[in-house]
């Protein structure tokens, strides 16, 4: 990883997980795949994660085989853009140990930073055959730890977990994903009891906390020593849509964050984007239209030609759509459509995009 994109995962970054976009026949829609990414840095992101839950993981399946094609128009794109060094490249690693050391390897062939290095599907693994993997995976590329919630395909994991993750050399962030205020606890205490705490940046992946996740500091007692942790960044799949608007209220709130005092309007800002949030991922079906809700947003503004996935099962749940409506007419001024509408054309259209420019 070089120093720029390093230093700018320490400091903070926007980092949206990047969607699949398909034809109704379940092929890659090419087209939109590159206007996905196209609309990401041109929204000011500070980095992207493909190849990721919301990417959807059946894109590793033989039947498919769309993993490294994925990750290779994304980086093309990149590539076009001209985007500086600071933009940070993450690609998905899951599975079994050889399957995740195969996976580090393409990321690492064709120029992603780090491995956002996902723990799920692996239930009959111990703690230490995990970390044993984080240990190889980091041999081959820098990591990003990742605690995904249990009812997508994680599991709960000790803070003596966390603890030696946070230890093991050329791992450089977290992302904190287990939608438990109690289990995020766990991994920032762990992270402010390692001796690389320093080299640790912490990430949100609560898309069900986002605000606050992002404004609350951290302070410990370590060996009589006061210990403080900022959440610097997020690493979400909440990200990929409304991304423009979404941009600048994570902006908004790196200026403020080190005040004495924050304004409770952000409070309230919190709870709109969580009802939002509460529309895409269907917490209250368990999360089962998480990724088609995401797919839907993108379908009305035109980015994507429907909300289809790979897996049959993935779909909207009962009332989604409604209460995806329900969400874009309650809380307009966190869409980004108008944005989208201007440029999607462009995206689209196949030529080159224009270089990046920071907001």
């Amino acid at each position: 990883m070089n120093e720029a994109a390093r230093k700018a995962l320490l400091d903070g970054a926007f980092i949206p997980a990047h969607p699949l976009a398909l034809n109704d026949d379940k092929s890659l829609d090419e087209v939109s795949q590159r206007a996905l990414t196209k609309y990401y840095i041109a929204a000011g992101v500070g980095g992207l994660a493909v190849g990721v839950h919301t990417t959807q993981f059946e894109i590793r399946d033989p039947q498919f085989n769309l993993y490294e094609r994925v990750l290779s128009l994304a980086i093309d794109e990149m590539s076009k853009a001209n985007v500086p060094e600071s933009f940070i490249k993450i690609g998905g690693v899951c599975g079994p140990v050889e399957q995740a050391l195969n996976e580090a390897a393409i990321l690492k062939k064709l120029g992603y930073d780090l491995a956002l290095l996902s723990m799920g599907g692996l239930q009959d693994q111990s703690e230490e055959q995990l970390l044993e993997r984080t240990r190889e995976v980091a041999k081959i590329i820098p990591v990003v730890g990742f605690y995904l919630q249990p009812s997508v395909g994680g599991r709960v994991l000790t803070y003596d977990f966390w603890r030696e993750l946070a230890n093991i050399e050329n791992v450089f962030a977290i992302k904190m994903a287990p939608f438990n205020r109690y289990q995020t606890l766990d991994v920032v205490r762990a992270v402010c009891n390692s001796s690389r705490r320093n080299e640790i940046a912490l990430y949100t992946g609560n898309d069900d906390n986002i605000i606050v996740d992002l404004l609350t500091e951290y302070e410990f007692n370590i060996n009589g020593e006061s210990v403080k942790k900022q959440i610097v960044g997020g690493l979400l799949g909440h990200w990929s849509v409304w991304t423009k608007t979404a941009v600048q209220y994570f902006e908004d709130i790196k200026a403020i964050r080190d005040n004495a005092q924050i304004d409770a309007s952000w409070l309230s800002k919190a709870i709109e984007v969580t009802d939002a949030n509460a529309a895409f991922f269907d917490p209250a079906h368990a999360f089962k239209g998480s990724i088609a809700g995401i797919n839907e947003v993108l379908t009305r503004q035109g980015l994507l030609k429907g909300n289809w996935c790979l897996a049959e099962h993935e779909v909207l749940s009962e009332g989604q759509a409604e209460e995806i409506t329900r969400v874009y007419e309650m809380y307009p001024h966190l869409h980004d459509d108008s944005f989208v509408k201007q440029n999607l054309a462009e995206w689209k259209s196949g030529e080159q995009c224009e270089s990046f420019t920071s907001t």
